[in-house]
């Protein structure tokens, strides 16, 4: 496909690809990084997967243990939060129905917690409660169920303790969360090459000092120094023709958002936050924001090098943008003669329905005063009911941002599918958790609420922000 302006974007339609008007992308500006090979911590660029910990007779049984300290890098090493010394953490790989056993302690100085972002799960008791504080010493055992019918798909983990969060993550704390589904055993899919890539920027440096961020950066949202893929800055690998490539990714970054593309191959989007649609597309470029996931099908059939990019983008706000560039993110060299790759041309099973008939609506608005982040002219508070939900009605909400910057905004427990902005931008047809709801605009999208009675928040995944004040409270309860 033919190169694209960056500022103009693919609509991705049942089975159609067409070009769209100019999108005002988000603000700040995700610069593009120039990094030394000191700074990168020498020449180890390997491509490397987190470990992983799957289900056994449907029970998944571990302990995540969050501290700081020097994790590998390179052929040094840097002062991050992890797990267990590793980050990103652990994939956990699960199936519908199954239960999550997951022991969360606390060696950090300030309160934790653990989210399960995407699942469509419990959000009360021991289960994904962002409520819950451990504190430091503490140690909390959560058990979080997944229904029967849950969508298989790409998912992911980290801590949503109020006030912590930016920090946490943007220290390291988040792994990949698989859900498989019957669809996965598709014949092509299943020959592929599967690889997560879960995607973060860190601050580099060799002691704490990493972390403390000034309040402009905290009201810009903060960018690390340079953006890694599983803790590795730049990774290599060797690929054979003929192969296809599936790529999991997950943009775990606290603030910066991801302007993708590929050279050397094709890129085919087969899926997003609420796992893989029934038709694969190809795209040009692909934005991702924080808390946002995609599934990107490669067929490698020439040899030669293949790149993936990150490209600039303005995401708002006071303090202008920095000048345009690219970051390389992974690099793979593909070796062999031409061969055909083979790639699904639909997947079975993974077709997702029109949204119901709508019953209510309802309008939220994301604001910005000065240091002040809001939702309809408030601030967070966990002793109030921001939203009441019944369960069983199917809602289109109206997300709008008076705010100069652009705003991921992500509700917990269900997934939602988007109709309308005020960009024109469509988006494909597949189920979100993270939207991203453009500086001075809005976005429309369906809500089904379905089974799952409880508390929980919605929130901007910039998450300097949340941790501000922008995020609400919801209760669904039975009509």
């Amino acid at each position: 496909m033919s190169q694209i302006d960056r500022r103009r974007f693919l609509v991705l339609g049942a089975g159609v690809v067409v070009g769209a008007g100019a999108l005002p992308l988000l603000g700040c500006g995700s610069d593009p990084l120039t990094v030394s090979p000191t700074t990168t911590g020498g020449s180890l660029t390997t491509f490397r997967s987190p470990s992983e910990i799957s289900s056994v007779d449907g029970l998944l049984e571990t302990t995540l243990t969050a501290v700081s300290g020097m994790v590998p890098f390179g052929d040094s090493e840097r002062w991050a939060y992890s797990y267990d010394g590793s980050s990103p953490g652990p994939t956990l790989r699960v199936k519908p129905g199954d239960l999550m056993r997951i022991l969360v302690r606390n060696k950090l100085d300030n309160p934790t917690n653990l989210h399960t972002h995407g699942l469509h799960v419990s959000p009360e008791g021991n289960s994904d409660n962002v409520f819950v504080s451990i504190g430091p010493g503490e140690e909390f055992l959560f058990e979080i169920r997944l229904p029967e019918n849950h969508r298989g798909g790409t998912y992911w983990y980290h801590p949503h303790r109020h006030g912590y969060v930016a920090e946490q993550v943007a220290g390291g704390m988040a792994g990949m969360i698989l859900v498989e589904d019957d669809y996965d055993s598709d014949p092509v899919l299943a020959a592929a090459t599967e690889r997560v890539m879960v995607l973060n920027d860190p601050k580099i440096a060799s002691d704490s000092s990493a972390f403390p961020t000034s309040m402009m950066d905290r009201m810009m949202g903060r960018e690390g120094d340079l953006v890694t893929v599983n803790g590795v800055h730049h990774p290599r690998l060797s690929v054979s023709t003929g192969s296809l490539e599936r790529w999991r990714l997950v943009n775990a970054s606290s603030s910066r958002f991801y302007d993708l593309s590929l050279a050397g191959a094709p890129m085919m989007l087969a899926g997003n936050d609420g796992g893989l649609m029934g038709t694969p597309q190809e795209i040009d470029s692909l934005l991702l924001a924080p808390g946002e996931r995609a599934e990107l099908l490669v067929p490698v059939t020439d040899s030669g090098s293949i790149n993936l990019h990150s490209h600039y983008y303005n995401r708002g706000g006071m303090g202008g943008s920095g000048s345009a560039g690219t970051t390389d993110l992974v690099t793979l060299e593909a070796v062999g003669a031409p061969a055909q790759a083979a790639v699904p041309t639909r997947i079975k099973g993974a077709e997702i329905s029109p949204p119901p008939a709508i019953t209510g609506r309802r309008s939220v608005e994301m604001s910005m005063s000065g240091m002040s982040f809001r939702f309809d002219g408030k601030t967070f508070d966990p002793a109030r009911i921001d939203q009441h939900l019944v369960l069983g009605d199917v809602e289109e909400w109206t997300i709008t941002n008076t705010s100069m910057m652009d705003h991921p905004f992500h509700i917990h427990v269900w997934q939602f599918q988007v109709t309308d902005a005020s960009d024109r931008r469509l988006v494909s047809p597949g189920l979100k958790d993270t939207v991203v709801v453009p500086a001075g605009g809005w976005v429309k999208f369906v809500l089904n609420i379905t089974d799952i009675p409880g508390r929980a928040v919605y929130h901007c995944h910039i998450l300097d922000h949340e941790d501000q004040g922008m995020m609400g409270v919801f209760e669904a309860t039975v009509a």
